[in-house]
């Protein structure tokens, strides 16, 4: 089955799990205001990117397992198909303002739901980069240049940063090259060392890759690299000598890492002020989580 948007259901098929019979103490059931119906529905579709809640359905609360805890099934709707659909188990505290999603076993705040990855621990200097460092908005993105989903994303990201959110996000790239695909961690080498040679000339490298991408195999990647080279009036001798050398190397094995170390495990996957967003650009989730961030960002002002 096609899904034309694989992260929403992906995320909510990963939330569902049976509750234990183990669990099955009884507990009196409290009402739930509208209020606080409200609040849930609002934080769910943040924590499991919805782009419109009408597609976020509650059921009715029932006694949770413990005492001063209601248990609800939240439905997830696929506009393009209403008859598929996704249940998800919520668990919520007494007041409502703290839920548990079966199965990601975390705690989520309403006040604070979304799913960040922690940035501190991502090596995101000497990069290359699009769009004004001032931007409220940072996207990072981790490709893979024997990608195809990655090489569609490539121009749409591009459109996000220069025309459709211009001045408003700036996006960063990490390399996550898989290790299923023959040719991915030598392009991005070689990429790299584009970039450290001319930093602007990085995406347009990058763009060719992605174009040549069905003709490129790991017999023919080289003389690719050097048509590049040329075309792009970048010095052979400095890139034969970065590709044979460790630097470059060494900063895609960091992005790998740095990938691995967050839980990324597909591409391309985007970080959009650290929630991540799998899929591409020009999807309804990805308008709304950059949306709702800019409506965050300018309201705590």
């Amino acid at each position: 089955m096609h899904l034309k948007n694989p992260c929403l259901y992906i995320r909510a098929l990963a939330s569902v799990l049976a509750v234990s019979a183990a669990l099955s103490m009884a507990a009196p059931a409290f009402a739930t205001e509208s209020a606080s119906d409200a609040a849930l529905k609002a934080a769910l579709q943040k924590r499991l990117l919805v782009p419109d809640i009408k597609n976020l359905q509650l059921g009715p609360p029932s006694s949770g397992p413990f005492p001063g805890m209601s248990y609800r099934t939240v439905t997830l709707v696929n506009p393009e198909n209403p008859g598929q659909k996704v249940e998800v188990e919520v668990f919520s505290d007494a007041d409502g303002k703290k839920f548990l999603i079966a199965q990601h076993y975390a705690v989520v705040d309403t006040a604070n739901p979304w799913d960040r990855a922690d940035l501190k621990q991502l090596h995101l200097d000497d990069r290359a980069t699009l769009g004004p460092d001032t931007a409220p908005i940072t996207i990072i993105e981790f490709g893979d240049f024997e990608c195809p989903y990655c090489a569609h994303a490539f121009s749409e990201i591009e459109t996000v940063v220069n025309s459709t959110y211009k001045g408003r996000v700036k996006l960063v790239w990490k390399n996550f090259p898989l290790t299923m695909h023959a040719w991915a961690e030598q392009g991005a080498v070689a990429a790299e060392c584009a970039r450290e040679q001319n930093p602007a000339k990085f995406w347009d490298f990058a763009r060719n890759l992605y174009r040549d991408q069905n003709e490129i195999n790991p017999q023919n990647l080289r003389a690719h690299i050097d048509t590049y080279t040329t075309s792009l009036g970048l010095d052979p001798k400095s890139m034969d000598a970065c590709i044979l050398g460790k630097t470059a190397e060494d900063r895609v094995q960091e992005d790998l890492k740095d990938g691995q170390a967050i839980n990324i495990n597909s591409t391309p996957t985007f970080l959009v002020n650290g929630i991540p967003v799998i899929g591409l650009p020009s999807s309804s989730i990805f308008d709304f989580v950059v949306d709702s961030q800019l409506k965050e960002q300018h309201a705590s002002k």
